[in-house]
Order: C-alpha cells, then structure tokens, then sequence
C-alpha cells in the first residue's frame, strides 16, 4: 500500500537567525570512527600479500557468520602465523579482506593493519590452529561486552563477509567474479564488471503523538512482550522521509506530519543501515498491519518506564539505535528492570 504524502517541514521559531549550517542539538552524538578502510589504498596490487608476510599484522576470524572471541573479546591475532597454522591443518582462510588501519582512539596502536580471515568451516576450538580457549559466537551473543573498538570491526567485518557470500557470481552473465581491491570489489572476467559491496537503507522512527506519547510496536505473536520503534526499508525511488511517511502510515494506520533525522547505525544482518527519524502526528489511535506489526502501544514517559520494571514489556538493548532513539524521546537514560 502506499501512501504519498509529503512531509511538511517541521516548524520551529528562530529569534536569533541560526545560520543555514547550524545542527540542533536534538541529534544522536556522532561515535568517531575507530578504524580506516583504507580506501585510497587498498587497491594497490600485492597489498593484501605484502601484509600477510608482516609479522606486525593482526587478523581477525569469521566462520560461518560467527567471530572467533576470547574472554569476551574478538580473537587478534597474527596474521601470517595464524595463516600458517590453518593451512598447515588444511583449513586456509576461503577469503582474505583488509579490514584497515586502526585510529588513535581504539584499542589498538594507531597504525595497526589489520585483515579479515573467513573459513568455509570454522574449526572447533583446540585444532587447526584455534586456540582451545577460544570460542566461536555471533555478534548478538557478545555485543554487549565487546568494547567500541571490537565491536566496529565484528560490524564491518560481518558485513563485508555477508557481501561476498551472496556476491560469488556475475548478476549480468552469471560467471564466477574475482576478488579484488583487498576485498572491497569483486570484477567478473568475463565483462570486466565492478561489483561493489551494497547497503540497503532503512528507515526506523519513533513516532510522537499529539499528547507527546511515543508508539511503539512489534511482530511475531500479538502477547509478545518485546516492544520497539517502527522500521522499514527505503523503497527506489523515495527520498527518506517519504519512506517514513510510508512505512508508518503502512505499518500502523498513523499519518506522519514531519519528521527529523536523528543519527544512524550500520547493522550489517545482513546488510542495513538504519537511518533515525522521530516524527509526529496527530492521530492518537494505531492500527498494526498484522503482518510486520502485530501489535502497537502509545506510551507515555511514566507509563513506558513503570512497564518495563514491572517486566510488562521489553525494549532493544543499549547497543541499538532503536534504543538511542527511544531514549532520545524519554529525555534521559531508561532503567532497565533487574536481571532482564
């Protein structure tokens, strides 16, 4: 279903004529980045060899969509050693990424190359060069220990991975690509075609009332206790906000007036970039799709944080930006109940 109406501006009164470059301070922070991709560099021929014979870089391992992590933190490692090991074993890497060069800020040395190493089988821990202390486990089961810097790369590293599992062949004529540029670009040799890793953009809002109640909703079974913002993917075609107009207005029957970006978050399962928006409305009744939306709540400040103690309802963790945004709203940090 689609709905096509425009967003109006949001109006705001400026007395002190704000310059046109001025940023709200109603924004998300902006997290710096903790690691360079390299991208002026990583397609000189040769790079990915040269630092897998550098005794100073480190790799990171995936297997099967999970990361090799040690004491709650990702598994880094030499590269050239670990390498050694595996295919001494028979299990080399299938593909060999660069991931970069870490920034001041992180965990690691500035300048610290590092590269990705993904298995077609992941070993069990103990042989093949795996560390017996070591374990393989997802993102979502590790997240929230990993520090800032593990947790970019996981993210990264994931999504680069995903990529090339579903990128092996050519979508015009179907042969076999070739991995170039350390990892960033698969060419077909057939046309020589450039493909280069995607991102698919989604939308997720939360949506305030005219009482200043947010909406909140969720899929799956209509008692389900978790909760959280509306979300959709953006369609060709459609600016931002028309996607957020849409997918409110399809999702739960609600007629967004205006909406402001907030910030974003790279969420590559498999591949999305979730845009923020807040927006508003004048309706105060929803009605879920009963598809993606089973069911929707308003909920006031008080409401909202008196159910998510009294175990009534669940909202995402602090790592999501569904979180951010919903906190963002409540003005402050929401308590989570105990032992949830």
């Amino acid at each position: 279903m689609s709905h096509a109406e425009s967003v109006a501006p949001a109006r705001r009164d400026n007395p002190a004529r704000l310059p046109a470059n001025h940023l709200m301070d109603t924004v998300l922070p902006v997290p710096p980045a903790l690691v360079d991709r390299g991208s002026a560099v990583r397609t000189r021929p040769g790079m990915v060899a040269e630092l897998l014979e550098d005794h100073s870089t480190l790799a990171m391992v995936l297997g099967d969509r999970e990361g090799l992590v040690r004491d709650g933190a990702l598994f880094l490692t030499g590269a050239r050693e670990l390498r050694e090991r595996l295919a001494s074993a028979g299990s080399e890497p299938s593909l060999v990424v660069y991931l970069g060069a870490a920034l001041a800020g992180s965990d690691l040395p500035p300048g610290t190359q590092l590269l990705l190493f993904v298995l077609p089988t992941p070993p069990a821990p103990g042989t093949a060069g795996i560390p017996a202390d070591c374990a393989w486990q997802g993102f979502r089961e590790v997240a929230a220990g990993l520090s800032a810097t593990h947790t970019a790369l996981f993210i990264e590293a994931s999504a680069i991975a995903n990529w090339h599992a579903g990128h092996t062949h050519c979508p015009r004529c179907g042969a076999p690509t070739r991995v170039e540029a350390g990892g960033w670009i698969r060419r077909c040799p057939a046309d020589s075609t450039e493909h280069y890793p995607r991102t698919d953009p989604a939308i997720i809002v939360t949506v305030v009332g005219p009482d200043g109640r947010v909406l909140l909703g969720g899929g799956g079974p209509v008692d389900a206790r978790n909760y959280s913002t509306l979300a959709g993917f953006v369609e060709p075609g459609e600016s931002l906000e028309q996607a957020v107009v849409r997918e409110i207005f399809e999702e739960v029957g609600v007629k967004v007036t205006a909406c402001q970006y907030l910030g974003s978050q790279s969420w590559p399962f498999p591949a999305s970039l979730m845009l923020g928006f807040t927006a508003v409305t004048e309706d105060s009744e929803a009605t879920p799709d009963g598809v993606e939306v089973t069911r929707a709540r308003w909920f006031s400040r008080e409401a909202l944080q008196e159910a998510i103690l009294a175990g009534e309802i669940t909202i995402p963790g602090r790592l999501s930006i569904a979180r951010a945004l919903i906190e963002h709203w409540f003005g402050g940090t929401i308590q989570d109940r105990a032992g949830a």
